[in-house]
């Protein structure tokens, strides 16, 4: 049976770390390394304005030698955030992001944000249920199925 986001996000928890778009970048990376975490959701009453990854400390703050404490996160923030609902499959949700290039996916519902995941996420979901399956399996090979 496929299982949804939103049987992933009922295990991992819904909890979204965010900041606000005049935060500066320092705060952000404070927030991210407080919480050890890759990414913050930019948001603004609610709206998701942007994504703000580790990849886009480097790329966007580091590389082109911008002051972290004097650039608002609004300046070098992914504008263009990949979303999901809660009803996609997870296998659909790896296939986003292998396809999309991206390792956190937003989950809205109704245009309301309910959830992130990432690769780690869903890779560690898809692990956990192959264990499953596998010891479903093995039961069933030595005639100790059903346990």
């Amino acid at each position: 049976m496929r299982k949804t986001l939103d049987s992933l996000l009922a295990s991992k928890g819904r909890q979204v770390h965010h900041i606000g778009p005049e935060a500066t970048v320092l705060e952000a990376v404070r927030a991210m390394n407080a919480q050890k975490i890759g990414a913050l959701l930019i948001c603004d009453g609610g709206e998701v304005l942007g994504i703000f990854t580790e990849r886009d400390v480097l790329t966007r703050v580091l590389d082109s030698e911008r002051d972290p404490a004097a650039t608002k996160i609004s300046e070098v923030m992914s504008t263009e955030v990949v979303t999901v609902g809660p009803s996609t499959h997870v296998e659909e949700a790896m296939a986003v992001i292998t396809e999309r290039r991206c390792r956190h996916l937003p989950v809205l519902d109704d245009g309301k944000l309910v959830g992130l995941v990432s690769i780690g996420d869903l890779t560690r979901w898809v692990s956990r249920h192959q264990q499953g399956h596998i010891q479903d399996l093995v039961n069933y090979i030595t005639r100790k199925y059903p346990v």
